[in-house]
């Protein structure tokens, strides 16, 4: 019954972007989330692959410091989200003296791991 929680702030990688590859490791194992981020082409992916793999020592510590025993094949990603956060706003030159802004974007990801036991207590605590 281990439950953890992985976040990085201010990662340079838009939320939209963050959210597409976010979608597709949402509910699976996280080996399998490890394997599928491993593979999908976008930029997203790798700073997403260190998060779940952070997740997962997280789990191992937490499960070592209560004493419980952990099967890594049984996390799964219960929890995964995309916020949106500060943006960082620079200006390219224009014609006629003009100034554009190009905003660069930043996301705060969130991952969260559990097992099926967890799951099930906190779906009965929450009715």
């Amino acid at each position: 019954m281990v439950d953890s929680i992985a976040r990085v702030k201010h990662i340079r990688v838009t939320p939209q972007k963050a959210r597409r590859v976010v979608a597709l490791i949402k509910g699976k194992q996280a080996q399998e989330a490890l394997a599928i981020l491993k593979f999908a082409p976008q930029a997203a992916s790798e700073p997403i692959y260190k998060l779940v793999e952070s997740a997962i020592a997280n789990a191992r510590v937490k499960a070592d410091k209560d004493g419980e025993y952990l099967d890594e094949q049984d996390l799964y990603v219960s929890n995964a989200y995309v916020d949106e956060g500060t943006t960082l706003k620079r200006f390219r030159p224009r014609a006629q003296g003009r100034a554009f802004q190009i905003k660069k974007r930043t996301s705060h990801i969130t991952i969260q791991l559990a097992t099926p036991e967890v799951a099930e207590t906190n779906k009965k605590a929450s009715k």
